[in-house]
């Protein structure tokens, strides 16, 4: 619990809130009044979903332990290099997901990854 009284609380969150807002809405109102996004920029947001997505998921992939053996190891880190690797050939959303979670699965349920 906090020792703020409700008053100092929602200050806080007013504070916070409005520049959050502006900063986010200055981009759409900015892009209103142009008319057009320049080149450059749809060049540069085309980028922004393969980034977040890896900003998402690689940090709960990569788990650093005590040593390289033990991190490379994890069944997380070899499920993902396995995915990557089918991303990599394939340009397939959904075997790259099937592929990646069913190696995850194979390993952490000990079921054989070859028939």
């Amino acid at each position: 619990m906090t020792t703020y009284d409700a008053l100092t609380t929602w200050a806080l969150i007013v504070a916070i809130a409005v520049p959050t807002y502006l900063l986010r809405f200055s981009f759409i109102g900015l892009l209103g009044r142009l008319g057009e996004v320049p080149d450059w920029a749809e060049r540069a947001l085309a980028f922004v979903p393969a980034a977040v997505l890896a900003a998402l998921v690689v940090p709960d992939v990569v788990t650093v332990h005590s040593t390289v053996v033990a991190t490379l190891a994890q069944e997380k880190v070899v499920a993902g290099a396995a995915a990557a690797a089918v991303a990599y050939y394939t340009e397939d959303v959904l075997a790259t997901i099937a592929v990646g979670m069913g190696v995850f699965w194979a390993i952490r349920f000990g079921l054989p990854l070859v028939a």
